[in-house]
């Protein structure tokens, strides 16, 4: 009887796991007694809550300005345990602002609890919505169900208006907790040609192709009716060192591509890169704005002062913008204003201010220079294929002694030469605007950034270590350790936060060289007394030789690895310790010097012990040559 009974349980569960991918519509409230019963499956068991069902359509309309599409979303959740307490509170973005905006139409949202074998129902509240101003062009519509606990079921269906047809709404059919089924519908009227992006390590299905027949105000026409849907759909877990998560979940977007409107010619926006170059050349916030010399020739001569060598000319230039420009910290490929003269009397601007005001200069100079648009390492990595909307930021290359030199006026800090670590997404396309053409190219740093430790310690009695500290830091690790220093209040905050993490260190004499000099080495000294780090056992003495700079944590957890490993840049630690002994101390053991090289060369870790006299020397150094390892080169990685 027993066994019968738990065959009957598995039944009812399997069934409404299979019935979820065959049903044809999701009617919001209408719970099915055995949705109380879902268990988060195989891997996911362990997962704070399920996804039952995540339904989207969309379709367009006639609004009072042209079309308009309608983007709606209905989506059921399981709670399973506390952690997912979290999906009560939902938020929607908006776009735009005044009469160009996006507008949600309806919310409906509910928790669902069974109370003494009835399902009890709470609604959303009028007092648990809120509206949050994040700019003046995106809002967020924010939502608190009640009563969510341990094995609520939660709701919510809403419909949005947008105005901005250049770009639908995209759909991920995968998230970090399992999800049973996701659909999306697709409706576009035969006036528009979309481009489709798909993207992500899961083949999303496309289980319809059709035209149907649809009407808009007055308008009847043929619309292409595409459906795409997944089921049983694992949890999407995060790994350390990517990009974004977002490269990695299986979703499809839209960019328009053309129009064909009846007794109108065909429109062509970005089917192909030369039309893309063309539009950005003609776009009066990108090649208009770089067009406009006449604040360019105004400086051009006190900037220069007859140099003539062209990489410092672009040096000269590029300091000229950093110092009198700062950052917003929005990114941008379009410039803001009109021209470049706006933008310096305002003295500050996005990424696109900036870098195109760079550009802008350069070319008044007659210096070979290109506009480079990428897409930032959160926004995620560029199918490659021409699609606009999917770059978000915009640099410089110059073209000095035969070599692409890739500038980022961004940052006071930035060296010719050096991007941000957001831009490093490993390529970018360069635009020649004034022939028309444009490139893929790397955008790789060049050398890698390089971090040296060097102690010379002595040790006491006491147990105590006492000596110098010297670090030395280049490329990366010298930008990471210029902005620390410049943006804490003060020496004394910063040596505080230096400390934070190093237990028993006291220090003094604290020296920073080469600050500002960002072609040299950045130099730190320091007096050190270490406590803390030596224990004593009998007559015997243990010393931890790494001291602050051992790895505490291994990042890397899985067993597997699905994403490829994105260090953004190449980088090398070198680690030299040199640690002074009492007269009656004797070195007992020392630990195996080692060597392990990743295959071909592609980075390698070292770590040796020297004992001379009352002397030990340890020396160790991690380099890794490449800034990104595939999955494949994951094993070999950790073994690092």
């Amino acid at each position: 009887m027993k066994i019968k009974a738990l065959l009957f349980l598995l039944g009812i569960t399997l069934s409404h796991l299979v019935g979820y991918a065959q049903k044809k519509e999701f009617k919001f409230g209408k719970i099915a007694p055995e949705d109380f019963n879902a268990k988060a499956p195989g891997a996911d068991t362990a997962s704070s809550a399920i996804k039952l069902f995540d339904v989207g359509n969309c379709y367009f309309d006639i609004g009072p300005g042209g079309f308009v599409y309608i983007f709606e979303k209905h989506v059921r959740y399981k709670v399973l345990n506390k952690n997912g307490y979290d999906l009560a509170n939902y938020k929607i973005g908006l776009r735009g602002a005044g009469s160009s905006k996006e507008v949600l139409l309806n919310m409906d949202a509910a928790t669902y609890n069974m109370v003494d074998g009835k399902m009890v129902t709470s609604k959303l509240t009028k007092d648990a919505k809120f509206t949050e101003e994040l700019t003046k062009t995106f809002t967020y519509k924010k939502f608190t169900l009640p009563n969510v606990k341990e094995g609520s079921i939660i709701e919510y269906k809403y419909t949005i208006r947008s105005p901005f047809i250049f770009n639908l709404r995209g759909w991920s059919f995968q998230s970090n907790i399992p999800t049973l089924y996701t659909e999306y519908n697709v409706k576009i009227p035969e006036y528009f040609v979309y481009k489709s992006n798909f993207s992500g390590n899961l083949q999303v299905k496309q289980t319809k192709h059709e035209d149907v027949n649809a009407t808009y105000g007055t308008l009847s026409a043929t619309a292409k009716y595409d459906q795409y849907a997944m089921e049983n759909v694992p949890a999407l877990r995060s790994e350390a060192y990517i990009t974004t998560l977002d490269d990695y979940i299986p979703s499809v977007d839209f960019e328009l591509q053309a129009t064909r409107f009846p007794g109108e010619m065909y429109k062509d926006f970005s089917s192909t890169w030369p039309k893309i170059i063309v539009e950005l050349k003609e776009d009066e916030n990108i090649g208009g704005f770089v067009n406009k010399n006449s604040y360019a020739k105004s400086v051009l001569l006190g900037i220069l002062k007859g140099e003539q060598d062209t990489l410092t000319m672009a040096t000269l230039i590029f300091n000229y913008v950093k110092n009198n420009l700062k950052w917003n910290d929005e990114y941008s490929f379009y410039a803001s204003a009109s021209n470049p003269k706006a933008i310096f009397e305002k003295k500050s601007g996005t990424s696109g201010d900036i870098n195109l005001s760079l550009l802008s200069l350069l070319n008044e100079a007659k210096i070979q220079a290109y506009a480079v648009l990428l897409s930032t390492r959160d926004n995620g990595i560029h199918p490659g294929y021409p699609i606009i909307s999917k770059f978000n930021n915009v640099i410089v290359c110059i073209v000095a002694n035969n070599k692409n030199v890739l500038l980022d006026a961004t940052d006071k800090d930035m060296p010719v030469g050096l991007i941000s670590y957001e831009n490093l997404n490993h390529t970018g396309f360069a635009i020649d605007m004034k022939n028309g053409v444009g490139a893929w190219i790397a955008t790789e740093p060049t050398m890698a950034s390089e971090k040296v430790f060097n102690y010379t310690l002595t040790l006491d009695k006491e147990n105590k270590l006492k000596g110098k500290l010297s670090q030395y830091s280049r490329g990366y690790s010298a930008l990471n350790l210029r902005d620390k220093y410049r943006t804490t209040n003060n020496e004394t905050e910063f040596l505080k936060n230096f400390k934070k993490d190093k237990n028993g260190l006291e220090l003094k004499n604290y020296k920073i060289d080469n600050l500002d000099n960002l072609d040299e080495l950045l130099t730190e000294s320091m007096d050190v007394e270490i406590e803390d780090n030596v224990e004593e056992a009998g007559n015997l003495v243990y010393f931890t030789p790494l001291l602050f700079e051992r790895t505490k944590e291994n990042l890397f957890k899985h067993e597997q690895r699905l994403f490829p490993v994105d260090f953004a840049y190449p980088f090398k630690e070198n680690y030299r310790i040199t640690v002074s002994f009492p007269d009656e101390y004797e070195i007992d053991k020392l630990p195996k010097s080692m060597i392990y090289k990743l295959p071909d060369n592609k980075g390698s870790f070292s770590i040796s012990f020297v004992a001379e006299g009352k002397t030990l020397l340890v020396k160790s150094i991690i380099d890794l040559s490449k800034s990104m390892y595939a999955p494949d080169e994951y094993l070999s990685l950790i073994h690092i």
